[in-house]
């Protein structure tokens, strides 16, 4: 985040630079913190609801989309596999991301 940015400001910032897309509607979901042998980071996982234009690789990432139960069978960081929990608990539940 920029100083004096809020979350989620530095959420549409993020997905405009990155993926080229604008969020229309988000909203927190859970924050962690987690301790590295190295580092200690700070994490937060918003859903977005809503945005308009396809995303896009703007700074050379691959990008596909993956279904919540096989988000485990991917390469992720220890820091974010209670995200991935939190989200395929959801995936009976959350309504489809929308592209207004």
């Amino acid at each position: 985040m920029d100083p004096g940015e809020s979350e989620a400001t530095a959420l549409a910032r993020e997905l405009r630079e990155e993926l080229g897309v604008e969020v229309t509607s988000s909203r927190p979901l859970m924050r962690l913190a987690h301790s590295y042998n190295d580092r200690n980071v700070e994490l937060s996982l918003w859903l977005v609801d809503s945005y308009r234009g396809e995303p896009q690789s703007l700074d050379g990432q691959s990008l596909k989309w993956v279904e919540p139960a096989r988000l485990a069978e991917e390469d992720i960081l220890e820091a974010d596999k209670p995200f991935i929990e939190a989200l395929q608990k959801r995936a009976c539940t959350m309504n489809p991301i929308s592209r207004s």
